[in-house]
């Protein structure tokens, strides 16, 4: 069953909506908590329900953010690469990129020559490569995504590479050893 819209709303800026713990003021002026799994982000029009069982609905607030455009599909992907690999969060549209204001991120951006715009509103950044990693109603969470560092099979056999247990021990990844 969908879930409906909400008469009880808070608006959060990215940042709080990224937090798996928060004190939140609802519209109507009612103080409520919200916990939710780490690691995930609360989308602008999600619902959420309250310990008491009643629904707020989220409202991604306006918030200064920059436009970076260009008409040249590779300058957007520089861009996008460039910002990225600065773990930047990103919006991603046609012909255009947005991300919170910052101006040493401008600066890189006009370097790479995009036209910057400074606007006000809503940010809803890509939830990035492995998918979000909170739940809805009866889902269960997505894992974190893990990096596997790989270390040589055999002293002396350079061709060969298996996972290392990262520190584990061998245990909690599922897979069988060498």
């Amino acid at each position: 069953m969908p879930l409906m819209p909400s008469d009880l709303r808070v608006r959060l800026d990215f940042d709080a909506r990224c937090k798996s713990r928060l004190l939140l003021t609802l519209e109507n002026g009612e103080r409520a908590a919200l916990v939710v799994a780490r690691g995930g982000v609360l989308r602008a029009g999600e619902i959420v329900r309250l310990e008491d069982g009643r629904d707020v609905q989220i409202i991604a607030a306006d918030e200064p953010l920059l436009e970076a455009r260009s008409d040249d599909p590779v300058l957007i992907a520089k861009a996008a690469y460039h910002l990225g690999n600065r773990h930047v969060a990103l919006q991603v549209m046609p012909g255009r990129v947005r991300f919170l204001a910052d101006h040493v991120l401008e600066g890189l951006v006009r370097g790479l020559g995009l036209e910057v715009t400074p606007l006000v509103g809503p940010f809803e950044p890509e939830g990035g490569a492995y998918g979000h990693t909170h739940a809805h109603g009866s889902e269960k969470p997505l894992a974190k995504p893990k990096i596997h560092e790989f270390v040589r099979a055999a002293p002396g056999r350079p061709d060969e590479l298996r996972p290392s247990d990262g520190g584990h021990g061998g245990a909690g990844h599922g897979g069988a050893g060498p």
